[in-house]
């Protein structure tokens, strides 16, 4: 548990509340150009609309069509640097975009949209887009529907299978660069003098404790809560000033939904990126895992922010649209292993079109409103964390009366799985070579402290779940060196167990059994997890009908 009071006996200038993606690359450029940092989350790292993305490193060639030449242009520049920064974690993917007769957009509009977006990623390192013609286009692609194909698009994008665990090692690389991140920590009050942030009361979600981060005259409050922005800017404040930091609706989110089903017939071996019959929107048929990710919808969101899931019929339609494209597959709603939604932290709008809100993300000084020291985050995606963390620390430095320092270490610095491939070839000699195959995919060049464990405990070789590539090291792993506090931190984000099968339930009793005996966690408090962890899954990832299937937990871990 970390320690408050040292917290409470410092002065930090630069205070970050939100632990997403966004969140943690900001603590970790502050934290790299010398700024005493703190990073505040109120539920785990990456827990939030990190942990619901398409798990895409992408450009946004959707985003030509709206004239976003510049986020796109960044996106993709921001994807060359995540490949050479994070190469075991972030991985090249090929897209296919089978063109019909009855689509929204012709092929040669396609054709130019394609050029466009090799001429806007002209410092790649992936090759160029190459145009199928409807014969090879089906000699390809068997399965997919033949009628009205006129050909495809074919690209190359990256895919973050991980991206929870992309978020957790920019938040260690932050933490090695000095900067405190803690989690399960919520800003209960926004303390004010005059027009400045000056303090935040906090309190440990899990063991009650208060503390008060404190700042300076100089200190600045970054606000990248995601879709908890305007949340945020609601905490009390104390002082002669109003409750809350301004009066204005910042975030409108959109709520995003995915399906993961198993490989089907007629699967693809890389991705599609297809057009809905019903509604014209695109959506992603992804090789992920061994499985499938299907997604994702756009459907404005207004609810509990804190349980979001799919809806029935989000499911139907990305289980119809599927079907549609390719006949064979034949899903239905028995097919579906794991759901998960999220809400993107959009700009608020009168839209109606929600595609049409624009993507690029909002550095808000809140200024205008009589706080003159803290900017919030609206917007952000997953591929262009790294930027956002510059242009934010660079805000802040100039808050600061201080000039940036030239451009950030981020654009370089490898995150710290981040591994060479000679090192990676002589790992794998060793004897268990599918083992050490499957750490190297989520630790990289931290691999090695994984397989210390097992030396020194062999029977942690062993997997938690017959059949499936993780092993007990990992539980232990996540505990000691990643700063996992739950069932679900380690089921769901630590590792991939909740998404493999059964929502994880049937991992649980292994993950109680090990916690207790290398962890030295107690029989309380894994049993009190086990109801937080079917409370977790109910509110986010078990649909509606599927909820019979799932029952409370008494005492006794879930099989």
């Amino acid at each position: 548990m970390p320690d408050y009071s040292t917290v409470e006996a410092t002065t930090y200038d630069l205070i970050v509340i939100g632990g997403g993606i966004n969140g943690v690359a900001v603590a970790r450029d502050g934290a790299l150009r010398g700024l005493k940092t703190i990073l505040i989350e109120k539920g785990d790292f990456g827990s939030g609309t990190t942990s619901w993305s398409s798990r895409l490193v992408h450009g946004g060639l959707r985003y030509l069509e709206y004239f976003e030449f510049n986020l796109v242009r960044e996106s993709l520049r921001e994807r060359e640097i995540l490949l050479q920064t994070a190469p075991h974690l972030v991985k090249p993917i090929q897209m296919t975009i089978p063109i019909y007769a009855q689509g929204s957009r012709s092929y040669w509009e396609i054709q130019a949209g394609m050029v466009l977006y090799d001429l806007l990623s002209y410092d790649k390192s992936l090759p160029n887009h190459r145009m199928l013609g409807a014969k090879k286009m089906k000699q390809l692609f068997r399965a997919v529907e033949p009628e009205g194909c006129r050909g495809a698009a074919q690209y190359y994008d990256a895919q973050v299978e991980y991206a929870e665990r992309l978020c957790l090692e920019v938040m260690l690389s932050a933490q090695e660069a000095g900067a405190t991140m803690l989690s399960y920590v919520i800003v209960a009050q926004l303390q004010r003098q005059g027009n400045r942030v000056s303090s935040l009361l906090c309190r440990d979600s899990e063991t009650g404790e208060a503390f008060t981060v404190h700042g300076h005259e100089q200190t600045v409050v970054i606000n990248t809560s995601g879709p908890w922005v305007d949340q945020v800017c609601r905490s009390g404040i104390q002082g002669n000033a109003p409750a809350p930091v301004g009066k204005t609706r910042k975030i409108g989110g959109t709520r995003g939904s995915h399906l993961i089903v198993d490989k089907f017939p007629g699967a693809p071996d890389e991705a599609l990126y297809v057009e809905a019959l019903t509604d014209g929107r695109p959506f992603f048929i992804l090789p992920w895992l061994g499985m499938c990710l299907i997604g994702t919808t756009d459907i404005r969101f207004e609810g509990d922010l804190d349980k979001v899931h799919a809806s029935n019929d989000e499911i139907d339609y990305l289980l119809n649209e599927t079907n549609r494209v390719i006949p064979t597959a034949q899903l239905t709603r028995k097919s579906v292993r794991f759901t998960y939604a999220g809400v993107r932290p959009l700009p608020y709008s009168d839209s109606k079109k929600t595609s049409s809100i624009t993507r690029s993300h909002i550095l808000y000084d809140h200024t205008s409103e009589a706080v003159e020291n803290m900017v919030s985050l609206i917007g952000g995606k997953l591929t262009t964390h790294r930027q956002v963390g510059e242009e934010m620390v660079n805000a802040a430095l100039k808050k600061c009366k201080q000039p940036p320092q030239g451009h950030s270490a981020t654009r370089q610095a490898p995150l710290p799985g981040a591994i060479l491939a000679g090192e990676a070839k002589k790992l794998m000699t060793m004897a268990n070579r599918d083992l050490v195959a499957h750490l190297l995919s989520l630790y990289g060049a931290r691999t090695p402290q994984v397989l210390a464990i097992i030396e020194e405990f062999p029977e942690l070789a062993e997997p938690i779940v017959p059949g499936q590539p993780d092993v007990k090291a990992q539980i232990v792993y996540s505990v000691r060196a990643e700063l996992a506090r739950t069932y679900v931190d380690i089921c769901r984000r630590r590792t991939a167990l909740a998404m493999r099968r059964d929502y994880g339930f049937v991992a649980l009793p292994v993950v109680a059994e090990v916690l207790k005996r290398y962890c030295d966690w107690s029989e309380d408090r894994c049993d009190r997890n086990l109801r937080d962890y079917y409370t977790y899954m109910r509110d986010n990832c078990i649909p509606d009908y599927q909820l019979d299937q799932y029952q409370p937990p008494v005492a006794a871990p879930v099989a």
